[in-house]
């Protein structure tokens, strides 16, 4: 790529200095797993899904995704999560092959953000995937996998200048392939981040300008939900609380 030969230096600068400088935020606390339901997800994935951001679990993708599922379908939902902060998907795909796993409907992956920052070529990363959703199939016995594409990391506030822009092409080429991948497999699809998280991503991010707040973890959630809702065939109810 062109401008990463012209930008190199600058760009390792910003990097190191990011890395070095930035505001570091614990995972959720709370259970990783909420047992039993009529409805059950595996959530696997990086700092995001681990809910970085947010005080509690409750208040992050796992407890807000079941929320909006029980809401939106009227059944009881349970799920298990696999995440850990800075995991890219060959990570997240080796530490889901040493979990126990729970039965369950439906996988959400989060995943794809560690692998841009550390410039994993997409066919590595995109074969995790793919692993990841075939050891969730084999050994949880899930119907339906939504893999949530890299959220737009042109908007990070915590990413200075060209850097900012460098990896914001870098996501857009990994949902390229992701989606390009799972195109053509009925029982796969791929979220992209609602349209309100991408417009006002800084305004719905947490204090270290690079995860999700409470705000943000609740909209992603809702679209999740929908997502599940349509990939499984169910009737829904109004989202309306």
């Amino acid at each position: 790529m062109i401008a990463k030969l012209l930008l190199g230096p600058v760009l390792l600068w910003q990097g190191r200095r990011v890395r070095a400088t930035a505001l570091r935020l614990p995972e959720a606390a709370g259970p990783r797993a909420q047992p039993g339901g009529a409805l059950r997800v595996l959530i696997v994935g990086d700092s995001s899904a681990a809910g970085v951001g947010a005080a509690h679990q409750q208040e992050a993708l796992a407890g807000r995704l079941s929320e909006a599922l029980a809401r939106l379908t009227g059944q009881s939902v349970g799920w298990q999560l696999v995440a850990r902060s800075g995991h890219r998907s060959e990570q997240a795909l080796a530490a889901l092959d040493s979990t126990e796993l729970e039965p369950a409907d439906v996988l959400v992956t989060a995943l794809g953000v560690n692998d841009v920052v550390d410039q994993v070529p997409p066919a590595r990363a995109l074969a995790a995937l793919q692993g990841i959703d075939g050891l969730a199939r084999e050994r949880a016995g899930v119907r339906l996998s939504i893999h949530c594409a890299a959220p737009p990391m042109q908007h990070f506030p915590v990413l200075p200048q060209p850097l900012r822009w460098f990896f914001g092409r870098q996501a857009a080429r990994f949902n390229a392939a992701l989606t390009a991948q799972v195109s053509g497999e009925p029982a796969r699809h791929v979220l992209q981040l609602p349209a309100a998280l991408q417009r006002d991503a800084a305004a719905l991010m947490a204090a270290d300008g690079f995860h999700p707040g409470p705000r943000g973890y609740a909209l992603w959630a809702e679209a999740l939900a929908a997502q599940v809702v349509i990939g499984l065939g169910l009737p829904a109810r109004s989202m309306a609380t």
